[in-house]
């Protein structure tokens, strides 16, 4: 996945985990619908003006829109967990905290 695409379908998962409709977001951002569909296409990339606007509308850092670990679909994320499972399975002792870890998780 390219940054625009990436960007964008992060803005669009906090617009709709946050409620608002392409319209109220664009609205808020001061831009139109249009432009707003374009970057949640990842067709367009956002300008700086619009950048720090989303980052007010969310309040988020500017480090939680561009981090590259957030949004991946869970098969995606299955698929690294076992790859990276897979580099460390002669040490049981990493092996140990990762089965802490999850076991933790599902309490």
């Amino acid at each position: 996945m390219n940054i625009k695409k990436e960007v964008g379908s992060k803005i669009k998962n906090l617009r709709i985990k946050n409620g608002f409709t392409q319209e109220k977001l664009s609205e808020l951002l001061n831009i139109s619908q249009r432009a707003l569909s374009s970057i949640e296409l990842g067709k367009n990339f956002i300008t700086s003006d619009t950048l720090e606007k989303i980052l007010n509308v969310f309040n988020i850092e500017l480090e939680d829109l561009f981090a590259t670990n957030a949004y991946k679909e869970p098969d995606e994320l299955i698929k690294l967990i076992n790859i990276n499972i897979a580099k460390i399975c002669d040490n049981p002792y990493k092996l140990e905290i990762i089965y802490n870890l999850t076991k933790s998780l599902i309490r």
